[in-house]
């Protein structure tokens, strides 16, 4: 029966041949079984394995529209209220509870990106010597835009195009700071940063591509099977080179060193 080479051991220059139909043989075929086959089943069964949802992060491109809506309470009874807008039919619904503040805006980028990352807002509202707000209400207007990266499906293109969406938040401020006892001839006043922070964008992946499945499970995978390669290369030495599997060893002749030679003639 011809013999194949099973196993090989670069550092001591022996291969090791057998039947292809002998013990050693199957022995080394259940062996690189168990070295490939259960990493993928580790990584598959970690539940990581398939992408299901996917997300990245973006720094959306968000402009103030300098649109805005103010209510400022003066009062616990109904109507006890001053209102402003930048919106004209609303203004002229409020008749004499209209009040016009003075309003200033500066938008700024931070980290020269080309990307405005938070806006400083300033209002002032003239009221006279016998009102108190005791309440605020104010509504800001601003454009959203991503610079989006899709992914084809079964493809390992990606499109980018731009994309405008209507985004509702509430600005939430845990420690806001209230200072009450103003002069009798000052405005109230509302003084804001408010940041534009990078988006965690999620999209569901019910049909990824192959591509995109391969992306991230070819480092699951690898990452354990790195460790099963350790493993089971150390098996195949001990077993190959302690002959417990029966194999022919056949040692490779090594190339004489031409100044060894010359210095055994001088001998």
């Amino acid at each position: 029966m011809a013999s194949v080479e099973l196993y090989s051991h670069p550092a001591l220059y022996t291969r090791y041949r057998a039947g292809f139909c002998s013990a050693a043989a199957l022995a080394l075929l259940l062996i690189t079984a168990l070295t490939y086959v259960p990493p993928l089943l580790v990584a598959y069964r970690s539940h990581g394995f398939w992408l299901k949802q996917s997300a990245y992060l973006e720094q959306p491109t968000v402009r103030f529209r300098y649109e805005a809506l103010f209510v400022a309470t003066i009062g616990s009874s109904p109507g006890s209220f001053l209102a402003w807008s930048t919106f004209p039919a609303f203004n002229r619904l409020q008749e004499d509870r209209l009040r016009v503040p003075l309003l200033s805006t500066r938008e700024e980028d931070k980290n020269q990106d080309g990307k405005m990352d938070q806006l400083h807002f300033k209002l002032e509202l003239p009221l006279q010597p016998t009102e108190h707000v005791v309440g605020v209400q104010l509504i800001l207007l601003f454009s959203y835009q991503y610079m989006t990266s899709v992914l084809i499906p079964k493809s390992p293109l990606t499109w980018t195009f731009p994309f405008s969406i209507i985004v509702t938040t509430v600005f939430s401020d845990p420690s806001p700071v209230w200072m009450a006892g103003r002069a009798t001839d000052t405005p109230f006043i509302i003084n804001a940063t408010i940041h534009y922070p990078v988006e965690v964008i999620l999209y569901p992946s019910k049909t990824p591509g192959f591509w995109e499945i391969i992306k991230f499970a070819w480092i699951q995978y690898v990452s354990i099977l790195l460790i099963f390669l350790w493993v089971f290369g150390r098996i195949k030495t001990f077993l190959f080179q302690n002959q417990v599997l029966t194999t022919i060893p056949v040692s490779a002749v090594l190339p004489v060193s031409p100044v060894l030679s010359y210095k055994q003639h001088q001998s």
